[in-house]
């Protein structure tokens, strides 16, 4: 059975007056109800002013902003954001200090029901997020993790369509990051609420959510599952950005890709047009065996937990980088035969950065 569309962008565009170029550019997507969506990008790429345009509070200049079937924003409509059922999760926490907890979490509740209800709500959001016993204390004195709990109830408080969530971890240490992550994908779905959550972490975003959306300078590169974004990357920049991936440089030779680490023979339909391409290679899918005639040498190793991730010298100076598990335990100068499963190589074209086909 398919699902309700909660939130439908079509070609949204945002440019503010002191820039040359747009913020956000023609981006287009839709989420179903109760999937998690994350925007994920590096700095200064729109996801943070996609997201305030879906809240409301910036407006936009071309396209439009569709919520549950309704139209809140476009050249012609403006639904301002109080309006639009929809719930915000601040990188600051954005608490007030001189209320408690049960306080901070009724607050948006005070024009939409009676005394008892916004009691029960409140009771109920604060269950959510497991914080009862902590209905009385004030901000300060709660942890940092404890205070982003209390922002998240009081964004799920009324119920709304949608939970709007601004990098909502980036200041917590990592152990309570790891946790709060799964907490808040936990409490979500539990609810049955839509959420959009902006990161710039990879990591982040691929556990958090059921679909990945990658930008760039204001492009929306791929939409995808975790899955499709990370194993089917649509350019390079989503290769890089995402898996981290190593490129080296392809010639074909005959039947063979020739690069300085190696041979590679892959079916001739699948090769591209030129002569000359990149091969991708996921760190984790570059395999190592010592050789001391290998041109390869490992220049330094650094232990993960885990795993060990080895940074590789190539003979024309260039770095790249492998993991492996700890079973694999190669010292810092040792020779290296590099080999990769013929299945996790891409290739993309040559200073191109988009059209990648799989090897």
């Amino acid at each position: 059975m398919t699902r309700p569309v909660i939130l439908q962008l079509d070609r949204v565009t945002k440019q503010f007056p002191t820039s040359s170029t747009a913020a956000v550019e023609d981006v287009s997507l839709t989420l179903a109800q109760g999937d998690l969506l994350a925007l994920l990008g590096p700095s200064g790429c729109g996801k943070t002013t996609l997201l305030r345009m879906i809240a409301g509070f910036e407006p936009l200049q071309a396209g439009a902003i569709a919520l549950a079937g309704r139209t809140v924003a476009s050249p012609g409509t403006w639904i301002p954001p109080e309006q639009r059922s929809v719930g915000m999760v601040f990188q600051d926490f954005a608490l007030f200090p001189h209320l408690t907890v049960a306080q901070n979490v009724a607050f948006g509740l005070q024009k939409v029901a009676d005394s008892a209800q916004i009691k029960a709500k409140t009771a109920e959001a604060i269950a959510q997020v497991r914080l009862q016993g902590l209905e009385n204390r004030y901000p300060y004195e709660l942890s940092g993790g404890q205070q982003q709990r209390v922002a998240l109830a009081r964004a799920l408080a009324p119920r709304p369509a949608l939970i709007l969530l601004d990098e909502p971890l980036s200041n917590l240490d990592v152990q309570v990051r790891l946790r709060l992550r799964e907490e808040i994908r936990e409490v979500l779905k539990s609810a049955g609420i839509s959420g959009v959550f902006v990161t710039h972490d990879q990591e982040e975003a691929l556990a958090i959510s059921d679909q990945v959306a990658v930008m760039q300078q204001g492009h929306l590169e791929q939409l995808g599952t975790p899955e499709e974004v990370y194993h089917h990357p649509a350019s390079r920049f989503v290769a890089e950005f995402v898996t981290q991936a190593n490129f080296i440089a392809a010639r074909q030779q005959g039947q063979l890709w020739q690069t300085e680490v190696g041979d590679f023979k892959l079916p001739p339909d699948e090769w591209l047009e030129s002569e000359s391409g990149d091969l991708m290679v996921r760190q984790e899918d570059l395999l190592l065996e010592a050789d001391p005639e290998a041109a390869v040498v490992i220049r330094d190793r650094h232990f993960l937990g885990r795993e060990y991730c080895y940074c590789l010298s190539t003979p024309s100076g260039k770095e790249l980088h492998a993991r492996t598990t700890t079973a694999i335990n190669l010292p810092i100068g040792t020779h290296v035969q590099l080999s990769v499963p013929d299945q996790a190589l891409r290739i993309f074209p040559t200073n191109t950065p988009k059209l990648a086909k799989t090897l």
